[in-house]
């Protein structure tokens, strides 16, 4: 085992060890004091736009669609782009009246998402936090993913530096960025504190106080641990690999 191997295992087994011992707030616990909503609205007053979103009925989605695949994951409303918005009343109603619903956050206006396998995410944190970079918010979810709260690589005045988050998960892109998945603009992600079907949920690690980070400032050092992550994946599965 080489040296820088076991940095990088030890970086991230001291995250691992942190996040297990945190106590992050569930939303059965939140529903009492306000908590949740308090949640949500800082993530508006952040400037992160909101949309409601489907909730887990047991195993299944809270929407009316047969065998849903993304089951609480989906906003409820099509219109979810035009719909998101960080208007403190209109946050404010949603959580009041939609008591049970998750809330999505519409990527590539105001921030991006880098969304890693959540093994390379804790060991990507450790390295960039030992290294001083600036991480900005960061979440996990009950599936086994990390998100990255970054700046969005575009603005409306400089279009050409925007492209849909789709183009960032063709095949022909996994080589390069294995398991790591940028949504941009036209995509969305769960926003802590959600519930995922299962008694899963996503949670905020690093909350959306701190501010977002060029997205740049993180990238290498994710998609390192990202092909790290895969490799060790295809050694356990013993499966044969080029060096």
């Amino acid at each position: 085992m080489s040296a820088e191997f076991g940095r990088r295992r030890g970086a991230q087994g001291r995250i691992s060890q942190w996040l297990r011992g945190r106590r992050p707030a569930r939303l059965e616990e939140d529903a009492g004091d306000g908590g949740r909503e308090a949640m949500l609205l800082a993530a508006a007053a952040a400037g992160l736009p909101i949309a409601p979103a489907a909730h887990p009925l047991g195993y299944r989605c809270s929407c009316d669609r047969v065998g849903c695949p993304t089951p609480a994951r989906h906003p409820v409303s099509f219109a979810w782009q035009t719909q998101s918005t960080t208007d403190r009343a209109q946050v404010e109603r949603w959580v009041r009246h939609q008591p049970q619903a998750n809330f999505i956050t519409a990527t590539g206006m105001v921030h991006d998402v880098l969304d890693v396998p959540r093994g390379a995410g804790e060991e990507a944190l450790g390295r960039l936090l030992e290294a001083g970079v600036e991480v900005g918010p960061v979440a996990v979810t009950g599936d086994g993913r990390m998100l990255f709260f970054t700046l969005t690589r575009g603005t409306p005045e400089d279009e050409d530096e925007w492209w849909p988050c789709e183009l960032d998960c063709h095949p022909e892109t996994m080589d390069e960025h294995p398991g790591l998945r940028w949504h941009c603009r036209g995509s969305y992600v769960l926003l802590p504190p959600a519930r995922l079907p299962g008694e899963k949920s996503v949670e905020w690690v690093r909350g959306p106080e701190h501010p977002l980070p060029d997205p740049l400032s993180l990238l290498e050092v994710l998609t390192d641990a990202c092909a790290r992550h895969a490799r060790d994946e295809t050694e356990l599965a013993g499966w044969p690999h080029r060096g």
